[in-house]
């Protein structure tokens, strides 16, 4: 330990015949002194600290990545791949991005193993399939063998869509990381203690980031910080400029010669970083209007079009569409797709914007990780099941038997003879006794309990999830709002001279009446009653006044006052008023960016909500329709009531056309539209919600609950209204033909 560079300590030795004293005597002494004039930020104490919550954190990460590698770490050490360079290249810089402890191989090696794997279980089932009911589907071969190469290019994108969620989460707290690096070097021109006490104040993953850097000096990989800090910034070239600029003009403060230019400098930085942010977001938002309806048209619209003519194409085509393949298709591949195509957009997303709270750290977070939302979900949709599965047992099951009643009933016995001549669950037994179906209006109005009943389940479990927390952000969002000119009001109080203790008092009676008024109350009450010292009327883990107002922006603002009163009463002042500065600028671009966002979020959230429900709700109507003609055309043709016009032979090349029995049966149809529904609202949630505010899982499952509950409540209503409606102009006009 160097002591010439702290203050002289002069020692005297009195001139007797005694021994003298060691240099260990010394260090023991006056250890204690040293220490207390070395402050609270040691480097070395701060490189420890820093390298132990490296390893804390690390430990700690996003779950979805610890399975991940544990699956990688699993089948990589049976099988060994050679990569290529350009992808191993491609996949490792993912890697680090991502800080995933796995290599390229083994990456290449799960998505090979999971390719294999649908291929392999696919062929059992088809070979099952095949054995047991003879049917020989060379359709469904070729969906699995389709599924299995997706899986594999999916798959072995995973690293990258991993590091584009760190890049979202970390991004968002890149001006915050600049904000608070530029205010500690404004008093303080040390960088390493700066970038310190911006990873010490920081969430994660930007944070985790930062001790990194320490890390890799610690260990020797980089002799100094500015090392590792240009190193780190390479990852960021390609995503965000304005970050690695911001970086280099905080370094180049360090060398200009005089302190005012210095303070400008450093305040150029954060401007520089602003102005990137604000001018990439409004690029994207015009280039991202287009990749999104794409997605509308692509995922949504032609899908659940092509939906419409599946009940005639499987009868025309002798059955070679199953509904197992519609399932397949529709509710497997078409989603993955989708998927792939929103993942596209959202790599596109600028980093620098969006919610930067760690919902993990959030004290509600144990309420939000719980699952008993979905237990508390299913119990009340479970009546809504048993329902939507009564021609699935009437069909699949003796349960008719059991019971002593017949599979179908036609309407007439029910007194609806107007909806038709055919039964209501449309359950058919040929001559042999096979059975086909459930075809019937009525089987498809129950089928629609089955994705209402899923929707239910997760509608609950997002409001039980998030009511509390989403409640308890907002009232903090609307405290930061009025903190902004409490900030500056005790900033001026505290640069006029008074000590941060009185200019406390002085706001608290100049802030009664708004939603700041409490935290300065407690603040005041902790050092007027109980002799407080701030810190502690601040942050004791009892009565300090952060500890009942938990939001991020009186968190951090509190901590840099403390830190920088430590400089002096005009220090302090400055560094509120710069935060007070800080938040006003970010409120301006936020409501710009809001209202540039507008456009396409509104947009996409009525295809999603109104227009994609709608036409689902039809379609489903219409192939009800298309099947009740089909099945009464077969009926009348069997029936000879058309039979002097057309004769034997015409008769008998109609049947096989228009043979209800190959048909696929519009309840699974509709179940597989009402399931497809629910994944696209999943889908496009997420994407809306990433768009606007970046990665925020609580935001987006709260907002997933709300679209459900209403895409679904008008899905079934149309579907029924649909239903109900053209059965009966179907009814009626064959009625009108025979």
């Amino acid at each position: 330990m160097n002591l010439n560079s702290y203050s002289t300590i002069t020692i005297i030795v009195p001139m007797a015949k005694k021994e003298a004293p060691s240099t260990d005597d010394i260090l023991k002494k006056y250890g204690a002194r040293i220490k207390k004039q070395m402050g609270s930020h040691s480097t070395s104490s701060e490189t420890q600290k820093f390298s132990k919550s490296y390893a804390k954190f690390k430990g700690s990460m996003i779950p979805e990545f610890s399975r991940y590698e544990k699956w990688c770490k699993t089948f990589g050490n049976f099988i060994k791949m050679k990569v290529g360079e350009k992808d191993n290249a491609r996949i490792q810089r993912a890697i680090d991005i991502a800080h995933l402890n796995v290599t390229p191989g083994e990456v290449v090696v799960l998505a090979t193993a999971l390719m294999f794997g649908i291929l392999f279980g696919g062929s059992l089932l088809f070979t099952a399939i095949w054995l047991l009911t003879g049917a020989f589907s060379l359709m469904f071969l070729f969906l699995i063998f389709i599924l299995g190469i997706f899986t594999f290019f999916y798959a072995s994108k995973t690293p990258e869509r991993l590091a584009i969620k760190w890049r979202l989460k970390a991004s968002s707290q890149m001006v915050p990381a600049i904000l608070y690096i530029v205010i500690y070097m404004k008093h303080t021109s040390n960088f390493e203690k700066a970038m310190s006490f911006a990873a010490e104040h920081l969430s994660e993953p930007l944070s985790l980031d930062f001790r990194k850097i320490f890390w890799d000096v610690e260990v020797g990989r980089f002799s100094t910080i500015k090392e590792s800090v240009d190193h780190y910034l390479e990852r960021w070239r390609d995503y965000s400029m304005e970050f690695i600029e911001a970086f280099h003009l905080i370094e180049s403060s360090l060398f200009e010669p005089s302190e005012s230019r210095r303070i400008q400098v450093l305040e150029k930085s954060l401007q520089v970083i602003l102005d990137g942010v604000y001018d990439k977001m409004l690029k994207y938002t015009h280039e991202a209007k287009a990749p999104l309806t794409n997605v509308y048209m692509l995922g949504i619209v032609l899908p659940t079009l092509a939906l419409a003519i599946l009940p005639l194409a499987s009868t025309m085509l002798g059955g070679a569409i199953r509904w197992y393949h519609v399932l397949l298709i529709f509710n497997i591949i078409i989603p993955m797709m989708v998927v792939y195509m929103t993942g596209n957009v959202m790599m596109r997303r600028p980093g620098g914007y969006g919610e930067s709270d760690l919902l993990e750290k959030n004290p509600l977070y144990p309420k939000y990780a719980s699952n008993a939302g979905y237990w508390k979900g299913f119990f009340l949709a479970s009546p809504l099941f048993l329902i939507g599965l009564i021609p699935f047992l009437w069909r699949y099951t003796p349960v008719p038997i059991w019971l002593d009643t017949s599979r179908d009933y036609a309407w007439s016995q029910i007194g609806l003879g107007f909806l038709g001549n055919g039964g209501i669950f449309g359950i058919l037994e040929d001559s042999a006794g096979a059975l086909s179906g459930p075809f019937g209006s009525g089987a498809l109005l129950l089928s629609l309990a089955i994705p209402a009943g899923i929707a239910i389940i997760f509608i609950v479990a997002a409001k039980e999830k998030t009511h509390e927390i989403i409640e308890m952000r907002n009232k903090y969002k609307d405290i930061e709002k009025e903190f902004t000119s409490s900030l500056f009001q005790l900033g001026n109080r505290i640069g006029d001279g008074s000590p941060a203790e009185i200019a406390f008092s002085k706001v608290a009676g100049s802030v009664k009446g708004t939603a700041t008024e409490g935290f300065f109350r407690i603040v005041n009450e902790n050092i007027g009653r109980l002799g407080m010292n701030l810190e502690r009327a601040l942050f004791d883990p009892k009565r300090g006044a952060v500890t009942f107002y938990p939001s991020q922006l009186v968190a951090t603002s509190m901590k840099i006052l403390i830190e920088s009163a430590k400089k002096g009463l005009k220090v302090a002042a400055r560094s509120l008023m710069a935060i007070s500065d800080y938040v006003k600028n970010i409120k301006k671009i936020d409501a710009r960016l809001n209202d540039l966002l507008a456009n396409i979020i509104s947009d996409m959230k009525s295809n999603m909500t109104f227009l994609a429900p709608l036409l689902s709700g039809i379609i489903v109507g219409l192939s009800g329709m298309i099947t009740t003609i089909l099945g009464s055309l077969s009926a009348m043709f069997e029936g000879g009531g058309m039979g002097a016009e057309l004769g034997a032979g015409g008769i008998s090349g109609i049947l096989s056309i228009f043979d209800i029995t190959k048909m696929i049966p519009t309840y699974w149809l509709q179940i597989v539209i009402g399931v497809y529904l629910i994944q696209v609202v999943f889908i496009l949630t997420s994407t809306l919600v990433t768009i606007k505010s970046g990665r925020d899982l609580l935001q987006t499952t709260a907002e997933t609950g709300k679209n459900l509950k209403v895409t679904m409540i008008l899905y079934t209503i149309i579907a029924a209204g649909s239903i109900i409606g053209l059965t009966v102009i179907g009814s009626v006009a064959l009625a009108g033909l025979t």
